[in-house]
């Protein structure tokens, strides 16, 4: 049985500005069938709004602290109600 769909807010910190981190995450969503978004934020972090399986916001995340170029150093999340109507992830 596969688990339930849930959305999260995510707020990453660290060297995620300037280096491909939105274009890494929208690639990654698709990979794994994740709708929703990503934005940056004044403060320098990076803010996204992802819909899928639990599982698969695991992998993006792990894939995200593998890649040479992003430091993460600390995320920050938050569980929200799902978007039914949401269709794909995109860059905003």
């Amino acid at each position: 049985m596969a688990a339930k769909k849930v959305r999260e807010e995510f707020r990453f910190y660290g060297r995620v500005q300037g280096v491909g981190f939105r274009y890494k995450l929208r690639h990654l969503a698709a990979s794994y069938g994740v709708t929703g978004w990503v934005r940056n934020v004044y403060d320098g972090s990076v803010t996204a709004q992802m819909q899928g399986q639990p599982l698969a916001f695991e992998m993006i995340l792990k894939r995200l602290y593998e890649d040479r170029y992003i430091e993460l150093e600390d995320i920050r999340r938050k569980k929200l109600p799902l978007r039914e109507d949401e269709r794909g992830f995109y860059i905003d």
